[in-house]
């Protein structure tokens, strides 16, 4: 499931589509990210205060929005030169230490 969610993170044209949602109910593109997967979990988790917080706020008021059938005023929409990946980095980090922890459980010792 992870390497389909990678796939898709990475697709130029799927980000396209959902460019505009981001812009109407979520401000940035990580808030899109699904929070099923074990890695996005762990990388969440890892987020500082004010990081999570900043999250958890643009979710509230995206469902609000949601429920209440309007979208964000065109003013407070996030330019695309303004959206950053403030999740990446951490899903990269933790998808390497997943890859170094298989590795190492993958081992095999050798008796001579």
């Amino acid at each position: 499931m992870e390497a389909v969610a990678r796939v898709v993170q990475n697709n130029g044209a799927f980000r396209a589509l959902c460019r505009p949602f981001a812009g109407t109910w979520v401000r940035l593109y990580d808030d899109l990210l699904r929070e099923e997967t074990p890695i996005i979990q762990e990388a969440i988790s890892r987020l500082n205060r004010e990081e999570t917080d900043n999250r958890v706020y643009r979710q509230k008021r995206a469902f609000q929005l949601s429920l209440s059938h309007q979208e964000l005023p065109t003013p407070q929409w996030t330019k695309p030169e303004d959206d950053y990946k403030y999740l990446q980095p951490l899903i990269d980090e933790v998808t390497a230490e997943q890859a170094e922890r298989d590795a190492f459980n993958s081992m095999k010792t050798v008796r001579k």
